[in-house]
């Protein structure tokens, strides 16, 4: 049974990937995974492959136990995984509980690294990762310190996953888009005004229509506009300190007066 897997396809990124891997692939099945079971079962009245509804809380470990079950129970061929769950939160590190903070990490580092870690042995030559990272992945972000964190580690496991894997003919490619107008926006964007600039706002559609073609192009990292990409390009040039100051300014923070 040849599959695809996505993680955060009740909304979203994850939505919108499922539906561009449904119509680029002939799958058996599509394996679509969140927290909200009626999101799933709407999504998959518009999808063309059969789906699998696997309701899913991944900050909670229990839940890769059940997923480890059901792949063992199965033993489908994965052809696609895509690890497409994960949020943010803009506002100063400690103004932000614990518990947030620490899901942050959960859900966008560990569910990553344990749904490839348990769907690997489930893949063959040919089949492919797709992980949802983010431009802030390139550089420090002050005013969403954790989430920025959690991005570079899914850029820096991405393409050297994809090394390692190189010889088993098992790619992985790292998504990092910049602003895109999606459900996250709800969640990461506090009232106290720490992230206000926004220069440029890209769909959910363009993101997975460039990511599907720059995989095609053989690319481990995919990144969506010129001017997006020169700006990865400088944050590798400039220093780290400078590139921070300028995010500070932008986010009009260098005016703000700190009391200790």
């Amino acid at each position: 049974m040849r599959i695809a897997v996505i993680t955060g396809a009740s909304s979203g990124m994850g939505r919108e990937f499922a539906k561009g891997i449904d119509a680029e692939e002939r799958l058996d099945e599509i394996w679509l995974i969140a927290r909200r079971r009626d999101r799933l079962e709407e999504l998959s009245r518009e999808l063309r492959a059969r789906t699998r509804i696997i309701p899913l809380d991944l900050q909670n470990p229990a839940s890769f136990k059940e997923y480890e079950a059901l792949l063992k129970s199965e033993q489908p061929n994965v052809s696609t995984l895509c690890n497409a769950a994960g949020f943010g939160r803009f506002a100063l590190f400690d103004e932000v509980d614990l518990e947030t903070n620490l899901g942050m990490i959960d859900l966008n580092d560990k569910a990553t690294v344990a749904m490839t870690q348990l769907t690997l042995p489930y893949m063959k030559r040919g089949s492919r990762v797709l992980n949802l990272d983010s431009l802030s992945a390139f550089q420090p972000v002050p005013y969403e310190c954790i989430y920025g964190a959690t991005k570079a580690f899914v850029l820096s496991f991405s393409r050297a996953l994809n090394v390692e894997l190189a010889p088993r003919g098992i790619r992985v490619m790292a998504i990092s888009p910049g602003w895109v107008q999606t459900e996250f926006f709800d969640h990461a964007v506090s009232d106290n005004g720490a992230v206000t600039y926004y220069d440029k706002i890209w769909t959910p559609e363009q993101v997975v229509e460039r990511a599907l073609s720059d995989y095609k192009k053989g690319r481990d990292v995919s990144v969506l506009g010129a001017s997006v990409r020169r700006q990865v390009l400088l944050v590798k040039l400039l220093p780290h300190s400078l590139v921070m100051k300028v995010w500070m300014k932008q986010q009009g923070h260098d005016k703000r007066k700190h009391v200790d």
